[in-house]
């Protein structure tokens, strides 16, 4: 096996829970490879320098062995490495999203009636 579909490898490197999580998101131009937007078809090699963007951060991978069968954690980890630049701004952006929940002000009682009708029209129920 010489190449395997980038969205197939997002899977099996569990950087997705779906392949059309992962497809969906080529499709948005949230994956590059080696710099430039990857469809769902584009093919994955060893080697492959990968941006991916998902709701865990931003990832720099660089593309270790293929892979089209989603296995544990460990497996998958195997799959990539992480380039150290990645890996401290996903750890600074933790720091800083740590840090915001430290001043976040809790609301002092239960909210009034005029709040419980915004909050309701707020999540669409009206």
């Amino acid at each position: 096996m010489t190449s395997v579909r980038i969205d197939k490898w997002l899977w099996a490197a569990r950087f997705f829970k779906t392949r059309a999580l992962a497809a969906r998101a080529c499709d948005l131009g949230r994956i590059l490879s080696n710099e430039q937007p990857a469809k769902p078809a584009r093919n994955v090699r060893i080697g492959d320098l990968l941006r991916v963007t998902n709701d865990g951060g931003d990832f720099e991978v660089e593309v270790l062995l293929l892979g089209e069968v989603r296995g544990p954690a460990s497996v998958a980890q195997t799959l990539y490495r992480e380039t150290e630049t990645s890996k401290e701004l996903r750890q600074k952006a933790a720091a800083e999203r740590k840090a915001m929940k430290q001043f976040e002000e809790l609301p002092a009682g239960r909210p009034s009636k005029r709040d419980r009708r915004r909050i309701i029209h707020f999540r669409g129920r009206i």
